[in-house]
């Protein structure tokens, strides 16, 4: 919700890529928890989990950060299952669940 994300050029971005752009309520848990939790989780295990050369380097391990953190690694509120497994079988990607 910073001001950043309230710019005109953010929204038209925004308008560019076809995106809808939603916000939380600032601070309370209940609507930004989940987020929290996934940016300390991202700190925690690719950011500043092993010491990187370079920022670039670092930025090239985030794809596969997330496809471990997505389709392999267990998540205790899933009983153990990786996010990925809640997709239906036939999508590949989180998009095409709202086409």
């Amino acid at each position: 919700n910073g001001s950043c994300y309230v710019s005109r050029a953010f929204r038209a971005a925004c308008q560019r890529l076809g995106l809808r752009h939603s916000t939380t309520q600032p601070y309370p848990p209940r609507t930004n928890g989940k987020a929290e939790r996934f940016i300390k989780t991202m700190l925690e295990d690719w950011a500043y989990a092993v010491p990187y050369r370079s920022s670039s380097n670092r930025r090239r391990q985030l794809p596969v950060w997330l496809h471990h953190y997505n389709h392999q690694r267990p998540h205790g509120s899933l009983a153990g299952l990786p996010p990925a497994s809640r997709l239906p079988a036939q999508v590949n990607n989180l998009a095409g669940m709202h086409s």
